[in-house]
């Protein structure tokens, strides 16, 4: 570690935005590692310094060099700084330290240069020196790496665990933060989603009866947001508004009689094709790209709001409206293309191939206007809403993928993997494995990325905490921090080596950090196990850090409810090479077993077992002191372990439950009554377990608002509003389980 810390200057060969932020990080993080005289030369409009000969620290230079490098790559290397001149020597390997080096740092653009300047920031501040920085030259492995972000207002769901966002969206210290976040871990698309985001952005020159605002609250929007595209541009972050379809304003249905049966804005409702509102989209979007000319793009949603539609009738409108105002607009833009998710009329999902051959036609067709810079980004949802479950691709929205938008390989677009999170909110998580071999099974060459984020969620206000805890962090985001920076590092590229990673903890918990990146490899593989061996679909399917789901035959209508004991056996599995629970026990009876290639329930649960016991023993040598933020890391990581305890057990009882049912009173071992006591013994053994959980959490975590509790028993949002979601509000759940194992013997 570099003790003595020379002065350093820094100088730059543009004045853009992004060189610009590229300066300020790395002159902020240089003196926050004790580079206390770090000078920035030819930085924000002023002239280019031309006296490093008069500096005997460290000369650091950063350049575009497109000849050599392409658009997010950057080469770092060292050289020396000849006496009594500006000019450097380069050098292809490291120079003797000394007091008349220099660093350079060479990119391919502007968001290049930002991500070289923090990696060399990165390397000091885990103790290297500038004279000890080492050559390297990294490039993006995938370009679209992007954060799906449900604004809180006219959200697609209604719920108070959305709505209550809203103030601390409307703070740009927020946005400012996020966007920092985003940019540290490389991730460079931010997409903004809500059912009809145009009034929130302009005034409708031709339809101003459709504004529900005054002038001066007009005002306000549009200097957030566009407050919000500056950031963005700043830090080489690419955005995009995503407007549901077909929606309008109250004040517009009122105004003009069209779409006055959707006053509340629902989503899955008929397509109201008048020719008012196609006007009026197509105008909005026009006018909202010329407004902000920092919003770099567009995406389209063929389906909400478009019932009684074809695939067909969805993709000649949305080129009618969106596509058309895209095209009218006095400049380029890029064009996200959302898969549809109905091949037919309705709104629920069902692909078919037709509807496959239709969108990949209208998408080639867009890209032919000469209006959208290429590619398209093509999306599809992996493995539905449910990604974090398994790499294997099962299912997009709608079910079986069949091909057709990547053969033949396309040109003129890339096909991005959607990976949803509407799984776990409040514990940290993180699984570098997953993650990592994730990305390396699925980026094909038709794959152009990835789009991380939740629809359930909004990643802004810390509901979680209790209150009476000083913590380090203020907004939600930042407590799953190793969420971001393991998706957005290892999209830009999968291969990079686990220490970069590790440095992540480290940073924040010193030596007592290095061994939590093992404790939350393991503990965190629980929900995975869960959503691999629980079949899903739509968000409310799985809420695997609650160990909950939806039940569609629940005696008062469709609730997300604890998973019984009963359920876990029933329901078929989303990986096909897990084996279910009743299918082992057949094959158990008739003493078959099964290949490598499947994974049965009990050898699921002493993975489980193995993991998470491990998990907890590393923690259990880590004294948090008196640091709150790596206290609430280890609760979070205990909590996840004794939850994979939990659900080691009641994997086993289940088995025994369902050997019982099926095999009664028979003597042979394993089954009969021995059978059942062995299900009531793991069950009670789960409960312990259960019980650990609630003693983790009831301390560090509110009872919290749950999205997934929003539409309970077929009842309106407003009615099921006051719902909350605590581990501890399922302990009757968990009991229920041991009485259904000790009095009955069927479900």
């Amino acid at each position: 570690m570099a003790t003595n810390r020379p002065d350093v200057q820094i100088t730059a060969s543009l004045d853009r935005p992004q060189v610009q932020y590229a300066v300020r990080q790395l002159a902020e993080r240089l003196r926050k590692a004790g580079y206390a005289d770090v000078v920035t030369a030819g930085i924000d409009g002023s002239a280019r310094a031309t006296g490093t000969d008069r500096h005997t620290g460290c000369h650091i230079e950063l350049v575009v060099d497109t000849d050599h490098l392409g658009p997010e790559s950057f080469e770092i290397a060292p050289f020396r700084v000849d006496a009594g001149t500006d000019a450097g020597t380069r050098e292809d390997a490291a120079v003797e330290p000394g007091p008349r080096t220099g660093i350079r740092i060479a990119a391919g653009d502007g968001r290049g240069l930002i991500y070289g300047a923090l990696h060399v920031s990165d390397l000091v501040a885990r103790g290297i020196g500038l004279d000890e920085i080492p050559v390297c030259r990294e490039v993006p492995r995938l370009g679209f790496r992007a954060i799906k972000f449900d604004l809180p207002w006219d959200t697609y769901r209604h719920s108070y665990a959305l709505s209550q966002h809203q103030e601390t969206c409307r703070d740009l210290g927020y946005w400012e933060a996020f966007l920092d976040m985003m940019c540290a871990n490389r991730l460079n698309v931010l997409t903004l989603w809500n059912l009809h985001p145009y009034p929130f952005l302009i005034k409708p020159t031709n339809f101003p009866e459709a504004s529900p605002w005054t002038d001066t609250e007009m005002a306000e929007w549009k200097s957030l947001f566009a407050a919000v595209f500056r950031l963005a541009h700043e830090r080489g972050i690419d955005t995009y508004v995503m407007p549901f379809n077909i929606f309008v304003t109250p004040e517009f249905a009122r105004a003009h009689g069209v779409a006055t049966d959707n006053l509340e804005h629902h989503f899955f409702v008929d397509g109201d094709r008048s020719e008012v509102i196609k006007r009026y989209t197509r105008e909005c979007v026009t006018q909202m790209l010329e407004e902000y000319p920092l919003l770099t793009g567009i995406g389209l949603t063929l389906g909400e709001g478009m019932g009684g539609m074809t695939p067909a009738e969805r993709e000649e409108w949305i080129r009618e409206t969106i596509v058309e105002g895209m095209r009218r607009a006095d400049r380029q833009s890029k064009l996200i293309h959302r898969i549809p998710f109905s091949g037919g009329t309705g709104s629920a999902g069902a692909t078919t191939v037709e509807m496959e051959r239709v969108t990949r036609a209208g998408i080639e067709k867009e890209a032919r206007l000469g209006c959208f810079e290429k590619p398209i980004h093509a999306g599809l949802k992996f493995n539905w809403s449910h990604p974090l479950s398994t790499t294997r691709l099962v299912k997009v929205h709608g079910g079986k993928l069949y091909g057709t938008y990547f053969d033949p390989v396309p040109t003129d677009y890339k096909v991005f993997w959607t990976a949803r999170n509407e799984d776990i909110f409040c514990l940290r998580w993180g699984v570098p494995s997953f993650i990592r071999q994730h990305i390396a099974e699925n980026s094909h060459d038709y794959v152009g990325g990835y789009m991380i984020g939740s629809e359930t969620y909004i990643p802004a206000k810390d509901y979680f905490t209790r209150p009476g805890f000083k913590v380090p962090w203020r907004y939600a985001f930042e407590r799953q921090w190793l969420y971001y920076l393991l998706w957005g590092r290892l999209l830009y590229d999968h291969t990079v080596d686990d220490a970069v990673i590790a440095a992540g903890f480290t940073r924040r918990y010193g030596d007592a950090g290095r061994a939590l990146m093992e404790a939350h490899e393991l503990a965190g593989r629980t929900p995975l196990r869960l959503g691999f061996s629980f079949d899903t679909t739509w968000d409310f399917t799985l809420y695997a850090e609650g160990f909950m789901a939806r039940n569609p035959d629940a005696p008062d209508g469709p609730r997300v409810e604890f998973i019984s004991v009963d359920r876990l056996i029933s329901q078929p599995p989303l990986d096909p090479s897990y084996v279910a629970i009743p299918e082992y026990v057949d094959a158990v009876a008739r003493d078959e077993s099964f290949g490598d290639d499947r994974l049965t329930p009990v050898a699921m649960a002493a993975e489980l077992e193995a993991d998470c016991r491990r998990a907890l023993e590393i923690i259990e040598s880590i004294d948090p002191g008196d640091d709150i933020a790596l206290s609430f890391e280890l609760a979070d990581v205990a909590t996840w372990a004794r939850m994979g305890l939990y659900f080691a057990c009641k994997l086993r009882g289940a088995v025994a439950l369902q050997r019982y049912r099926t095999q009664g009173s028979d003597v042979t071992p394993g089954t009969g009554d021995a059978a059942r006591a062995t299900a009531v013994a793991e069950l009670e053994e789960a409960l312990v377990h259960w019980d650990a959980v609630i003693d983790l959490t009831r301390p560090l975590y509110n009872e919290m608002p749950l999205t997934h509790l929003s539409e309970q028993d077929g009842r309106p949002w407003q009615e099921n509003d006051h719902l909350r979601f605590h581990w501890a509000l399922l302990r009757p759940d968990v009991e229920r389980d041991i009485e259904i194992a000790r009095t009955e013997g069927g479900p």
